[in-house]
């Protein structure tokens, strides 16, 4: 008999609050938008939809629950897909502005960054000269001196604000340190397996994009979590695809979409979150690997079901 393939979780990050509105005419800022891109990249194979919302007037990022509730209830109609919302929002907001959604919806999966960085969004004002809002450069420019704070109090204030609702995380690790400070918690008791552990290349700030970097991540994680983890990764910007194939063919999940990336290829704009699933879909099935559904990556990551969330 056949071996059965196993399955991966495709992610996909619709908006974020990495790129401004001026990159991309296709980056997604309404509601609807959001909800729109959303849908298609749940119906081209993502199991998973992580998802920040933005000002819909100026595109700017935003922890507002009034804008997340603009667009949850239409993808939990629309779609099977696990929502994952962010507890990151964007590098210049406090903790307690942050965990807004989260608190308050009860997601099943939410984001969580696992240390204090900093993360340099400046480089990009080399690439974009011209942005329609004023926000837009000093956003960027502002990069360079600030940190993006999630020190352990902040951390254990996330985890102990959620510990009753169910919702579980996708722990962002942006470095060896951020595995090494999840593990403390693991210890701790204040987390359990199995663990949704979501390595991320090529902030500035972070660990780069070189193989490795990948599979020093991996080998780290493994000696720290052994089975009791599943692995995913996202490569930022045009490392994108060359680091997603790399970790699907060491066993891993992958992330893609616009918050990570706005290409679809070599000076090409990817013109949906959905045109991004498909291009690593293939990428996937060519490897003879078979696409996670919704429920199936529930079974993975034992979370609660979409019953159980407040909206």
């Amino acid at each position: 008999m056949a071996k059965t393939s196993r399955k991966v979780i495709v992610t996909c990050a619709i908006t974020g609050g990495i790129h401004t509105p001026s990159m991309s005419p296709h980056l997604p800022v309404t509601p609807d938008q959001i909800a729109e891109q959303a849908i298609e990249a749940a119906e081209a194979g993502a199991a998973i939809l992580h998802l920040h919302a933005r000002d819909p007037e100026n595109g700017r990022p935003t922890q507002d629950p009034d804008m997340f509730a603009r667009f949850l209830p239409r993808l939990k109609q629309s779609t099977n897909a696990v929502l994952n919302l962010t507890t990151g929002g964007s590098p210049a907001m406090q903790v307690q502005e942050r965990l807004q959604p989260a608190l308050k919806f009860a997601p099943e999966v939410a984001s969580l960054n696992m240390g204090s960085m900093n993360f340099g969004l400046f480089p990009m004002l080399d690439r974009f000269q011209k942005f329609e809002h004023d926000w837009e450069p000093a956003y960027l420019e502002n990069s360079r001196d600030i940190v993006f704070r999630n020190t352990f109090k902040d951390i254990e204030y996330i985890l102990e604000a959620c510990s009753g609702n169910g919702t579980r995380f996708e722990f962002e690790c942006y470095d060896t340190s951020h595995l090494y400070n999840l593990a403390h918690f693991r210890d701790r008791g204040l987390v359990k397996g199995p663990l949704f552990v979501q390595t991320v290349f090529g902030i500035l700030g972070g660990i780069g994009t070189h193989p490795e970097d990948v599979a020093h991540m991996k080998r780290t994680a493994d000696r720290l979590f052994g089975d009791d983890y599943v692995w995913s990764v996202l490569g930022a910007g045009r490392h994108q695809l060359p680091i997603t194939t790399m970790a699907a063919s060491m066993g891993g999940n992958v992330r893609v979409g616009l918050e990570d990336s706005l290409w679809n290829g070599p000076g090409q704009l990817a013109k949906s979150n959905a045109s991004q699933v498909l291009r690593i879909r293939q990428v996937l099935e060519g490897l003879g690997l078979a696409i996670a559904t919704p429920d199936e990556a529930r079974a993975m990551l034992s979370l609660k079901g979409g019953d159980q969330v407040n909206f």
